[in-house]
Formats: structure tokens, sequence, C-alpha cells
């Protein structure tokens, strides 16, 4: 769909998400028998009535519009996953409201140039913008290099620092550092798409007879929200985390890990010895479903090749989530979900809708990559597998940009206008969190079952 063609979609009576989910299904080539159920709203209402719109905008003035349909894509690729699915799998849940479930669940806020979980901001170089996400405690010891001052420095310097700085040169020199830095940029209005295929097996001759095995290897947010939604679908999970580093998240609110994890098989192998490695290595082979968010390099440092082990594994189906994608040199960039989402283009547009530097969302790049990861998996699974099937979270938000993308910044600005009266008059909603199921296992709890059941020593 052109930018042109996309607009004048969205000003007619068409179902959004419904459009979009439909979109999603002929990129894998698949056509259900019948069309994806979605939610016939308005995408601002959608954007104000997930709570998304809360936590966008200056923390002291009033919640800003997006002015392209990324909740209404939400529920569309949810929309898309449930055609594919058991009846009921997935009732009484929203799309739209997923991505701000973190938000709910921690109490935050929208802040401006700054996430609302507080570690990446936007900040002014000398010939642009860029993002930085010092998420990790470690981040802030490479900022003397990256900046190339041997003394130790202040936070209150670094605006200072960067702003004397090319963006192009700090972008590349942070992500040779492993910083998750991004150029705030504007959106490509023919990007690629959201999922690349890699390598491609023999598909399952036949049916196990059981649950399919989700073999879950991520951690934080997309991947686990990944799994989440396939074991939704009746598949077995398998929590995976090495006992020297686990998933950050465990770190974090325990509601929000509950809410992902609950129902997950915790298993903790420590691949730093051979033994570990070969239940590692077991374990995938025993899976339909193999989530990872590693880089490649680090994997097949351990022996876990995936483009080897999706060829010679038949029915295999692989999902890799990385910041930028697969391949020299974007597979070793770190980028989490604002930054992402800022590589993606999503607040330059916001800057060119609104003239104001905004994050946009909560994290927003990881939970939308969550809900299309899941629906790529099961895709494949049901197809029989055999395939690696690698999503970015920089590509995901940049494709749910582009499906509807103004064609001018006037056209834009208008439609931010026109929206944000139509959500103004309709109710700003506050994000809000499902009730967890239940609380999830403590960090290796089911090792010894999982692994006694494929016949290895623990």
């Amino acid at each position: 769909m052109s930018a042109k063609g996309a607009s004048d979609f969205l000003n007619s009576d068409a179902n959004v998400a419904a459009a979009y989910a439909a979109r999603l299904l002929a990129s894998l080539g698949l056509n259900p028998s019948s069309d994806p159920s979605a939610p016939d709203q308005h995408p601002a209402i959608v954007w104000a009535a997930s709570g998304l719109m809360d936590l966008t905008g200056q923390a002291g003035g009033p919640p800003q519009m997006c002015p392209v349909p990324l909740a209404a894509c939400a529920d569309g690729a949810l929309a898309a996953l449930a055609s594919l699915a058991p009846e009921g799998g997935f009732e009484g849940l929203s799309g739209a409201r997923l991505l701000g479930e973190r938000a709910a669940i921690m109490n935050l806020h929208r802040a401006g140039p700054v996430s609302p979980g507080g570690a990446c901001r936007l900040y002014e170089a000398a010939d642009g913008w860029i993002a930085l996400n010092l998420a990790r405690e470690e981040d802030r010891e490479l900022l003397p290099a990256w900046l190339q001052l041997e003394d130790a420095l202040t936070p209150d310097a670094l605006p200072q620092l960067i702003a004397v700085r090319r963006s192009h040169e700090l972008v590349e020199q942070g992500r040779l550092l492993g910083l998750a830095v991004a150029a705030d940029e504007a959106p490509n209005p023919k990007p690629e798409g959201w999922f690349a295929l890699g390598a491609e097996g023999k598909p399952r001759q036949s049916s196990k007879g059981r649950a399919p095995r989700v073999v879950d290897l991520s951690s934080l947010w997309a991947g686990p929200l990944c799994s989440h939604l396939l074991q939704r679908l009746g598949a077995e999970v398998i929590k995976v985390e090495s006992p020297v580093r686990p998933d950050g998240a465990r770190a974090g609110h325990p509601a929000f890990f509950d809410l992902l994890n609950a129902g997950k098989k915790c298993v903790a192998i420590d691949p730093r010895d051979e033994a570990g490695r070969r239940q590692l290595r077991a374990l995938i082979a025993s899976a339909d479903i193999v989530i990872e968010g590693s880089r490649p390099r680090g994997l097949r440092q351990l022996g876990i090749d995936a483009e080897v082990l999706v060829r010679d594994t038949p029915g295999l189906t692989w999902v890799a989530i990385s910041g930028h994608g697969r391949g020299e040199p974007q597979e070793n960039w770190v980028a989490y979900g604002d930054d992402a989402a800022v590589a993606a283009g999503l607040s330059h547009l916001m800057y060119q809708a609104t003239g104001q530097r905004l994050i946009c969302g909560d994290a927003i790049a990881d939970p939308l990559t969550g809900l299309h990861a899941a629906l790529a998996a099961w895709a494949s699974y049901i197809n029989g597998g055999g395939r690696l099937l690698s999503l970015a979270l920089s590509k995901v938000v940049a494709h749910c940009v582009a499906f509807d993308l103004p064609g001018s910044e006037s056209a834009l600005r208008e439609r931010q206008r026109q929206w944000m009266a139509l959500a103004q008059e309709n109710g700003v909603g506050k994000p809000r969190a499902r009730t967890p199921s239940g609380h999830a296992s403590p960090l290796g709890a089911d090792t010894a079952a999982v692994l006694t059941g494929l016949g290895l020593a623990c």
C-alpha cells in the first residue's frame, strides 16, 4: 500500500485493524478460511483508549496522539494470530492494550524526550538528534570511551558533550562499543518487510501427537510475550535461563514478570561447561519452536548455529528477535524498545506532527515485535515448520509506521489535528494491565523434571 493509498483507505469506513491483519497474513503467504475479526474502531480512538496516548507527551503538557495507527496495528497482529488459532485462545485480550501493560504495572508516566521507564532519552547533537538508552548499569561505564574522554563524567555534562559531536559518529561509535543508540531520523515510507526468512529446512511429516513445545531462550519483553501468546494457544513453554545471568526482568516488577511467565517451565542451564551445552542442545533438539534474542555469534560460540539446526532438524521453527536484524553489521548492534522505535522514525514523526521531541509510548517496539513474532512462529508451526524467521524491533515498528504514512508533512499535521480532536471527544484512557494467571516459577525450578524427561542428567 502506498502512502497515499493507505491514507485514502484510513479515511474510509473500512476496519483498519482487520486490513492490517490481512496484510500480515498475505505477507506470510496465508489465506485463512475466514477474514480476521478485529475491533472496528478509528485508530485515534484505539490509541487514546489503550493508554498509549497518556504515555506520550511532555510531563507537564497534554497527552499526544500518534498520527499513524500503531495501536490499531497491534490489534491487527493479534487478530491475524487469532484467525489461525483455536477458538477462544485470545478471548478478552486486546493487542493495543498489551502495549501499555508494563507502564500500568510500574505506574510509569509520560516524560517528553525521556522514556517513561527513564532509561532512554533524546539528545541534540551538532547536526541532528539521537536516542541513547542506558538500560544497564555497565552502559554508563562506556560513556567516557564513547565520547573519547579520559576522565569520568557526570550525567549533567552529557547533553553538552553530545551537542558538539556529529550524530552519525555518535551512533557508529556507540554501536561498536555496545551502547543502544540510534539516530532520530525520518521514517522510511518503503521499509523492508516486518520479518526476514533465513535458512529453510524440511517440514515435519506428521504431528507429534502432543502440544507444540516452545523453548524460549529470550528475556525481557518481546520474546517472553511471544511465548506467552503461544502458551495461550496450548503450547508447552520451557523458559531457559543461565543461573549466572537470568532474565533481567526477574529483577524488575514481579507482577510484570508473572504476567508474561506464569505457567512456563523454568529451566536453568549453565552454558559455560560442556555438560550445560549438551543439555541446551538436547533441549533445543526436542523443540518445535525456538525463540531467542541473542547475538548469533554468542550462540555459535556455544556450538548452536540456528541456520544449521533449521536445515538439519525437520519441522523446527526458529524465531530470532534482535534490535536491527541478522547479518553484519546490524546483528551486533544493541537495541531496546524505546531506541529501536526512534530508529524506525517514530520520534521524528512525532516531531513533525507536534513540534515536540517525544518518546512515543513505553518501549513500544518490544510488545509490537512480540505480537508479530507470535504470529510468525505459529504460522510456521501450523504449516510444518522448517524455517528461520528473523524479526527486528526497529523493522517491525517501521513496517507499522509505513502501513499508513501520510504523503506529506502538512498532511501529517492535519491528521494530527483531526485525530487529537477525535481522541479528546472520546476520552483518553490510562494504561491497564491484566491480572497475572499466577506466579512465575523460581529460576531453575523445573530443571530436574525437564531434563529427566529428556533422559539427561541434571
